[in-house]
């Protein structure tokens, strides 16, 4: 059984954001006092009398206007509205009842879905306000007075959500699935790639840099598996990361990158690797995360012979330590190859989780010193006695010794490589760890 869907809707600045982290439990959706802030649905779990249910946050409605990034926020709020059980119409007690909530509601009754009207901004609960009466010419129910700032009267909308729930137990056995954040820097087509993938206008999409401010989460079920998107705001250099809310953005990036078990490097074709670029993979690198480099806008790149494999060439040699990363030559404008980027999410997923018994491990290992014998300093010999592996994502590695000293870098890569020749790991990082035979520190 799925989750049921709860949208947050209303004009812009009503308060949509904060009500939305209340019920999350943490500060998800980002709140500033500039209407048009929350651009893009945002996506979290909600529990309420043991249900567990889905709340989206969006960005606010608002008729009748030429600006490019409101009305896409408008057509936003529609699509969750289309796939919502229940819609919390949120207005804003202090302003009173605005031509734009009329029209609003104008809008919701249309959809005949069950509708929870919410005065926010209501400093006192108990007696209702005599302004609230003005909200049932509406024509869409009694409304609730709630402060969400202050957290008064959250738990009466959450009853009325619940009972307004045709199912009242959807406890959800969720299947696994591989949570995939697209990052780059900001233009390189994200939002594009993600819309592709999604085949649905989940994200906005517009010429505008830095039209993605949150990381937006977007599950996917198909043929190839069950994946959750999370699109992220583009990531600025930080000399041009002005703004409070930029910065934000930013931190909430790395956020994304951190709950990920794949990402997937935006690169502009056009541009190439750029310094941002590197640092913005790096990301990824450290978070230990399984990387596929994505080089978009392939179908405007002019080709002669061998570009492809010159292109290649010339990623591998900016993103060094990415070596292990596949490439892949795709176009969100044509759709080129984008499907080909599920198995491939697949197989690095994969790697990323891979463990390795101990016996073939050590096996590997041996192999690895006959081939090439361990490093020596001053009649010194290194040692390495075995390895086991201690944990996944990434696959992490503890290698006995005899002397840290001893256990050069280049030795340390040298039985990484091995590794990779003899196992699949194409895809992921791996992490070596040098301990001393006895001893307990770790290099």
């Amino acid at each position: 059984m799925s989750k049921k869907i709860v949208a947050i809707v209303g004009r812009p600045n009503v308060g949509k954001s904060t009500f939305f982290n209340v019920l999350a439990g943490e500060e998800i959706s980002i709140i500033k006092d500039t209407p048009g802030v929350t651009r893009d649905r945002i996506y979290a779990d909600c529990s309420w009398r043991g249900t567990t249910f889905q709340i989206i946050d969006t960005g606010g409605i608002e008729n009748d206007t030429e600006d490019i990034i409101l009305k896409q926020m408008r057509r936003q709020a529609e699509l969750a509205m289309d796939i919502a059980d229940v819609i919390v119409f949120i207005t804003d007690i202090k302003a009173g009842v605005t031509q734009a909530d009329i029209e609003v509601a104008q809008m919701l009754r249309k959809t005949k879905k069950p509708i929870v009207l919410v005065c926010n901004k209501c400093d006192k609960i108990g007696t209702p306000p005599p302004e609230i009466y003005e909200f049932y010419n509406l024509g869409i129910g009694e409304p609730l007075a709630i402060s969400a700032g202050k957290k008064l009267g959250i738990g009466e909308v959450l009853d009325a959500i619940y009972y307004n729930f045709d199912i009242k137990t959807n406890e959800l056995d969720e299947e696994e699935s591989i949570k995939v954040a697209i990052i780059g820097k900001p233009n390189a087509g994200k939002s594009s790639i993600l819309n592709k993938l999604l085949n649905e206008e989940r994200a906005i999409v517009s010429d505008i840099a830095g039209t993605t401010r949150d990381a937006i989460d977007s599950s996917l079920k198909n043929k190839y598996g069950n994946y959750i998107f999370i699109d992220t705001a583009g990531i600025r250099r930080k000399n041009k990361v002005y703004d409070t809310l930029e910065k934000y953005s930013v931190l909430k990036a790395n956020a994304a990158i951190e709950r990920a078990d794949v990402c997937l490097i935006i690169i502009d074709a056009i541009e190439g690797v750029t310094e941002q670029d590197e640092k913005i993979a790096g990301l990824a690198h450290e978070a230990g995360k399984a990387v596929i480099i994505v080089i978009n806008k392939w179908d405007i790149y002019e080709k002669e012979t061998k570009t492809l494999e010159n292109y290649r060439k010339k990623v591998y040699e900016k993103l060094a330590y990415l070596s292990y990363a596949p490439i892949l030559f795709v176009s969100a404008k044509t759709g080129q190859r984008i499907n080909n980027l599920f198995e491939v999410i697949n197989e690095v997923n994969k790697n990323n989780s891979l463990r390795i018994p101990t016996s073939l491990l050590n096996d590997c290992l041996s192999e690895a010193i006959a081939i090439t014998q361990p490093p020596s300093d001053k009649g010194k010999r290194l040692k390495v006695y075995y390895m086991t592996q201690v944990s996944i994502k990434p696959p992490t590695f503890v290698v006995f010794v005899n002397s840290k000293e001893l256990m050069h870098f280049s030795y340390i890569r040298y039985i990484e490589n091995h590794l990779r020749k003899q196992f699949e790991f194409k895809g992921t990082p791996i992490h070596m760890i040098i301990r001393e035979k006895g001893k307990e520190k770790e290099s």
